[in-house]
């Protein structure tokens, strides 16, 4: 197998590495994460620029606004982005879950409506799938939509929503059977997060940042025709949503991981490491090659099928470990400065944030236990744990 880079692949990533170089805004560069750099007005700038230059929503068909290029492209976008440390479009969730669970199943007026201000950064959207109390079993909602006068009436709570802060529309979970239980009796709906009755409070973060929050739903009254779907058909169309977020992200993830290996080594040879350690460093370049290689494996399935597979949570899954012990490799690389606050440390207390930030990679989009069992019984046949 070649896994260089055809002719046409080469030009695309030759011409998108002069783009970012171009166009990426100082004060954008080198972002390390957090809510913060999906706010202010620069970054709904840098978002508008990806869009007019054809990056957003690169897998889209035309017809609805994108560009319709190949997967191997989209990867190729994630890993050059992920390279040059550019900060991702402010509609993440719209690209890459809102948008396509609406092309999948939404009626041609919500395809005019919503997917248009999703690449331009006009409309940014948020998820409402976690609820307290039920972990990562997203099969146990409990939010409730009932059926009123032509319209659905919200009633309950969701956690951990990305962005609801800033978002316009959240796509909600939510059970219309009351008398139903599992898998069946869900709805799939979208929400105006204006509407009345809606609350947002965020959630503030080991950090200090507030990126993800808890939403109430009082009484919101939502119109029929924010229906995704059909009644009762919710979990299907929510499988759609969760196969999109993982479909091309373990690019973007690996490549995110390379460049935390590569400042890791860099901070080996400034601080000085003992043979231990360069073993250790040595182990993470290694898990990113090996990554990579799922990834590929992974894409050649998306190419021939169109739909993307459970292997994207392999990639979930290996990150989020190896991230977490890359940044607590750093902490012991940067000895009794570990214990620094961040305003006070080296490097600009870049590594103790990462540190801290990572400890919610093993629990954000599905914890490690349950990608552990996507795994096996998805990937690996091996037979159901319950």
């Amino acid at each position: 197998m070649d896994l260089r880079d055809t002719a046409d692949e080469a030009a695309f990533r030759g011409e998108l590495r002069s783009w970012i170089e171009e166009n990426l805004p100082e004060e954008l560069q080198g972002h390390r994460g957090g809510a913060a750099r999906f706010e202010g007005e620069a970054m709904r700038g840098w978002s508008r620029a990806l869009h007019e230059a054809g990056f957003a929503g690169l897998t889209w068909p035309t017809e609805y606004g994108g560009s319709g290029a190949s997967y191997t492209h989209q990867a190729i976008f994630l890993e050059e982005m992920a390279r040059a440390e550019a900060p991702p479009h402010v509609g993440v969730i719209g690209l890459g879950m809102a948008g396509p669970t609406i092309m999948a199943h939404g009626s041609e007026e919500q395809k005019a409506r919503y997917l248009e201000p999703i690449l331009s950064a006009d409309e940014i959207w948020c998820q409402g799938f976690s609820e307290p109390g039920a972990g990562s079993d997203l099969a146990a909602v409990r939010t409730s939509a009932r059926q009123k006068n032509g319209h659905f009436v919200v009633d309950g709570q969701k956690v951990w929503s990305s962005f609801a802060h800033l978002a316009s529309f959240c796509i909600l979970l939510t059970r219309s059977d009351p008398e139903s239980t599992r898998h069946a009796g869900l709805t799939y709906l979208i929400v105006d997060m204006h509407a009345p009755g809606v609350d947002v409070r965020p959630l503030t973060q080991i950090t200090g940042e507030a990126e993800f929050n808890e939403i109430f739903f009082d009484g919101v009254e939502v119109p029929a025709e924010n229906l995704l779907g059909e009644i009762g058909g919710g979990w299907q169309v929510a499988m759609t949503t969760l196969l999109h977020e993982r479909g091309t992200l373990g690019f973007a993830l690996q490549a995110a991981l390379a460049v935390q290996v590569r400042k890791l080594a860099a901070l080996a040879r400034d601080r000085g490491a003992d043979p231990l350690q360069r073993d250790r460093i040595a182990r993470e370049w290694i898990e990113v090659q090996a990554l990579r290689f799922t990834n590929y494996r992974a894409l050649s399935k998306l190419v021939k099928t169109g739909v993307p597979g459970p292997e994207g949570s392999i990639s979930k899954l290996v990150w989020s470990e190896a991230n977490q012990r890359v940044t607590k490799l750093a902490l012991e690389l940067l000895g009794p400065d570990a214990a620094l606050a961040e305003e006070n440390a080296p490097y600009g207390g870049y590594w103790q944030h990462q540190q801290l930030r990572s400890r919610g990679n093993t629990i954000e989009a599905g914890t490690s236990e349950v990608l552990r069992n996507i795994v096996a019984e998805r990937v690996l046949g091996l037979p159901k744990s319950r």
